[in-house]
């Protein structure tokens, strides 16, 4: 089965009612968001490395509901990221959804420099700052900074469900994306050892 169910839910890691209540964990303010852009950095690149092993037509697959192609989908999610970081203050976009497909290894390789600005940002950015932002439909706004940086983890999150979707209903393995996976590799989920003495 692609992917790996977690629970009745689907997606359901353990449940933290059933945590030890004597654990505690004291993180700065700034760490929250931190690891956040770190999961999203570490999904992103561990989709592309799945995609990477896809052929040109499997790439050209797409599902109902979804934004499009995995290819298309791709080029968005990094695209708007760039634009995310823009409207932060950091570098300007090089990717636009109207280029042409530049192919999942370069893709990989702007995920890789975005994820790394992204989290640059979450430890320097004030999320009540504000700068002027042009929307699509027309009109000059104000934006808190507080709104990319949180837009910019739901996109991610949204668009890498679409290509998943597109993976699973076509019976390709995407193994496991989910934050639970993230921090198994990450360390802020393991299992507590056993200190008594054998007999």
């Amino acid at each position: 089965m692609p992917g790996r169910a977690h629970g009745p839910g689907g997606c359901q890691g353990p449940c933290l009612d059933s945590l030890p209540g004597a654990l505690e964990f004291h993180l700065d303010v700034a760490d929250p968001w931190l690891e956040a852009f770190r999961y999203n950095k570490w999904a992103n690149l561990k989709l592309l490395d799945v995609c990477a092993r896809l052929t040109d037509q499997q790439l050209q697959l797409t599902s109902p509901g979804t934004y499009g192609s995995i290819a298309a989908t791709l080029l968005h999610l990094v695209a708007a990221e760039q634009r995310y970081i823009k409207r932060l203050g950091g570098s300007k976009p090089e990717l636009s959804e109207k280029s042409e497909f530049p192919g999942v290894t370069a893709l990989r390789e702007h995920a890789q420099r975005s994820g790394e600005e992204l989290m640059s940002l979450a430890l320097r950015v004030n999320p009540a700052h504000t700068t002027q932002d042009v929307a699509d439909e027309g009109g000059t706004f104000v934006v808190s900074h507080w709104v990319p940086i949180v837009q910019a983890i739901h996109h991610g999150n949204d668009h890498r469900t679409h290509i998943c979707t597109i993976l699973g209903q076509n019976g390709i393995d995407y193994g496991d994306l989910d934050v639970w996976a993230f921090a198994r590799t990450a360390g802020g989920y393991v299992p507590l050892v056993d200190a008594r003495p054998e007999c």
